[in-house]
Order: structure tokens, then sequence, then C-alpha cells
């Protein structure tokens, strides 16, 4: 991909960071633009993931991409996965603490709790639904971007006493209803949102 495809990556302290994302209506060429340049700006970072507010754009959007690297030699080799719209729907009672990293926080690697696993709605490229359930790291990256589309970054999360997110309404996949004030665990129990 062309350098001029890299965008600039918000910061701590821009607005950008504080703000909750628009649901994505259109699925057209702009928007695979962006994804694109997404993905380019990631991988040039040398990131594992990257939402829109993080590139200045305030679309439900982001990418999960990973891959072992300098600050995660560990992690799992996956494709790119373009991510729009996202809902998550059912987690586990199980956590997990690990180091995470940001690109909007130069610098800095924080503690964060979060769910082992966890069962996620959201929408392709294409505009398709797409349900599945993540373990491990890969959980993490999209609860880390998930949170990105809420105005919070990993400095906000390792504040909360619990993970919380916000209602499923609003960010629904069109033409879909879901359960807006609970869902259930992936171990039968059920957790507030």
């Amino acid at each position: 991909m062309p350098a001029s495809d890299i965008m600039t990556i918000a910061q701590t302290g821009e607005t950008i960071l504080t703000r909750q994302t628009q649901a994505v209506v259109t699925f057209d060429q702009a928007l695979v633009q962006l994804a694109n340049s997404m993905i380019a700006t990631m991988n040039a970072a040398h990131g594992v993931g990257i939402a829109a507010p993080q590139v200045f754009s305030n679309l439900a959007i982001f990418i999960m991409h990973s891959k072992p690297n300098s600050r995660y030699p560990g992690a799992p080799l996956t494709q790119a996965t373009v991510v729009i719209n996202p809902q998550i729907i059912a987690v586990s009672d199980e956590m997990e603490t690990e180091n995470e990293g940001c690109l909007s926080i130069a610098g800095q690697r924080l503690e964060v709790t979060r769910h082992k696993s966890i069962t996620v709605r959201y929408q392709s490229l294409q505009g398709d639904s797409i349900e599945q359930q993540l373990d491990g790291f890969i959980a993490r990256i999209f609860q880390h971007e998930f949170d990105h589309l809420q105005g919070m970054t990993l400095l906000e999360r390792v504040k909360m006493p619990e993970l919380q997110y916000v209602n499923q309404a609003d960010f629904p996949i069109p033409n879909q209803s879901y359960n807006n004030l609970h869902s259930p665990s992936l171990d039968g129990q059920g957790v507030s949102q």
C-alpha cells in the first residue's frame, strides 16, 4: 500500500478519542478505502488493531490483525479482519489480566483485565452479519478496539471496577433486533451490560 494511505494516528488528549462513534449505514467504496488505509496505518505502526477514532473517523469500524511482533511476540497469526458495527453479545465469567499497549498512547503499557472469551456480532465490508466466539488474545484485541468505539482508551478501562459495555442498541446491525439490556454469558450466567 502506498505511503499516502498511511493516516495520522490520534494521540491521548484528542477529542475524537473520547466520542462514541456512529453506526455505519453505507457500505461503499469509501468504506473500503477507509478500511484499507486503516490496515496500512496499523501495519506501519506495528499494531495488532486500530479503530476508526484513532484515524479521526467517527464510524463504528475497527481492524484486528493479530501477528507476532516486538510488543506481542506470542500473538497468534491471523488475517486482517474488518469489523463494522460490532456488538459483544456474550462474555465468559473467566477473566485475564495482561499488558496492553495502544497506538494512541505512545510508550505506555498497562495491565488490563478483560473477559477471556466473548461472543460477538458484527458486519463485514459487504454488510454481511457475522457471529463468532473469540478467545484469548483475539478476544482481547476485539474488546480493546470495541472500547475505542465507545470513546474509551485503556487509560479509562483500567480505572473501571468491572467491565462495562454500552447498550447493544448503540450499534444495531440494520434490520435486526437484539436484547438491549442483558446478554447471556458463555457459561450460562447472565451479565448486565
